[in-house]
């Protein structure tokens, strides 16, 4: 692995140099050639991580402005855009979250209502990994949840001194079920997952078009409800479905994890009246400008007030402390933040040299290709390449290819952008795909063979399910005119 990325990381700039002695091609401008040049070494350390994803995306910040694209003010601008705040603000009420333990508590207090059985269990985990993984990372979800299930798998090692066929059938049910729905769950909001940033941002750059946070929940909350209730039927159902009635010790487990969090803080019912009233102006901002009378409230301006209220609401008056500190934030993801500006710089500059109107002049000769079909194609091969590549970085890479198409065939571009985004998060069956496969393939629960089965079916299902729910709800719902 060591040498692949040795290779590409002097492969990058070859390829680099060897595009730009081709701009002298009376096939494509100068201007084209020199973007596709930056492109192509991006896309090269991005595929075989040569360097962190984060570094790769300074790239465009230096070459588009010494290659005479853009000038440097030019392309640092998508460096700030407002899309990166809307997010900074969303990871910081996250990072709070977190801090004060108040995920951990929602988390505990939703396995405890499904119940004791086997499939109660089951369902209450999958629910409290999603409910989170829609607020902060799909990986601290996996890695929160996972010691509370290995908690709930030993009760079963303690009743019985060698496992049975059902209770490794309940581990393995358990373990896939919080690795899935915390990729599932990062779809249902703009913030849950970075691929959805991403697509946010080429959006906005490419197509003008600014995706709301309530606009997205329309069609992101019915999307992650189906894969949810599929992929918990065919886990318990189906593919490895359990016996267990009831799994003693499990009630008292789950109320001794609540005590050793004590009674709620003062400082997570803050953090969540601060949350709440976040993800209320987010839903309810049109309803809450047009009372005022005037457009008071963006997704952003609403994220960046909710983030700064965790530094300026004190914890404690005495001690004059605050919900945040600010070597809290070290703790930030800040090469995400990073990464969407570098994916938005590349798509400022593949738009001004015309990459992506050649890109649509060429598939305007085939317009008379079936609508459906190409976006089950689409979503199918993000789908299957996100198995083996870094989500994030696909999506940065497909999207404007996308937008290109889908604007030479002249249909809506959101049919190939948004099913391609949701896509792009449903890794379901390999450990390498994302970090939440790995967390849980490492609890020794799972076979690789077990992850496979289960994968495939659900990504066969994603595909069909994705093509359709995207192609009903974007055509009555969504423009990006």
């Amino acid at each position: 692995m060591k040498k692949i990325r040795l290779l590409f990381l002097v492969l990058g700039p070859l390829l680099f140099s060897i595009l730009l002695l081709c701009q002298n091609s009376t096939y494509l401008t100068p201007e084209i050639w020199r973007v596709l040049a930056v492109a192509i070494w991006m896309v090269s350390w991005w595929i075989s991580e040569a360097t962190p994803i984060a570094v790769t995306a300074l790239l465009p910040l230096i070459l588009l402005p010494m290659l005479s694209i853009f000038s440097i003010s030019e392309s640092t601008a998508p460096y700030a855009s407002s899309i990166i705040f809307l997010f900074m603000g969303g990871f910081m009420i996250a990072l709070a979250m977190e801090k004060h333990n108040l995920h951990l508590r929602i988390a505990l207090n939703l396995v405890k209502i499904t119940g004791t059985s086997g499939n109660g269990i089951i369902l209450g985990f999958m629910l409290a990994t999603a409910i989170l993984s829609m607020w902060i990372s799909n990986t601290a979800t996996a890695v929160m949840m996972l010691p509370v299930a290995s908690s709930v798998v030993n009760l079963l090692g303690e009743s019985n001194l060698k496992m049975g066929d059902s209770q490794k059938k309940f581990a393995l049910s358990l373990m896939l079920i919080i690795a899935y729905s915390a990729n599932i769950g990062g779809t249902i909001t703009l913030i849950g997952t970075p691929p959805n940033v991403v697509m946010t941002g080429y959006l906005n750059e490419i197509l003008h078009y600014q995706m709301a946070f309530s606009q997205w929940f329309i069609i992101g909350l019915p999307t992650g409800i189906g894969l949810l209730l599929v992929t918990y039927l065919l886990i318990t159902r189906v593919l490895y479905p359990n016996n267990l009635k009831k799994i003693e010790g499990s009630e008292v487990l789950i109320k001794n994890k609540l005590a050793e969090l004590g009674k709620i803080s003062k400082e997570e019912k803050m953090v969540l009246s601060i949350f709440a009233l976040t993800a209320l102006g987010w839903i309810f901002k049109n309803q809450i400008n047009n009372l005022i009378g005037t457009p008071l409230l963006s997704d952003t301006i609403t994220a960046m007030i909710g983030g700064l209220l965790m530094f300026i609401v004190p914890s404690d008056i005495k001690k004059a402390g605050f919900l945040l500190k600010w070597d809290d934030t070290k703790k930030l993801p800040w090469g995400i933040l990073i990464l969407f500006g570098g994916g938005m710089c590349l798509a400022r500059g593949l738009e001004k040299v015309g990459i992506i109107e050649a890109v649509g002049n060429y598939m305007s000769s085939y317009k008379d290709l079936n609508h459906f079909i190409l976006i089950g194609i689409t979503t199918g091969m993000v789908l299957f390449l996100t198995e083996i590549m870094s989500n994030v970085a696909l999506i940065t890479i497909f999207i404007p290819v996308a937008i290109g198409i889908a604007q030479g065939l002249g249909i809506n571009p959101l049919l190939l952008v948004v099913p391609s985004t949701l896509a792009s998060s449903c890794a379901f069956m390999m450990p390498i795909s994302t970090p939440p496969n790995a967390i849980v393939f490492a609890s020794g629960h799972i076979k690789m063979k077990e992850m496979i089965k289960a994968g495939i079916l659900i990504n066969v299902f994603a595909i069909i399910f994705l093509t359709l729910i995207t192609y009903i709800f974007i055509n009555a719902y969504f423009s990006p005119t």
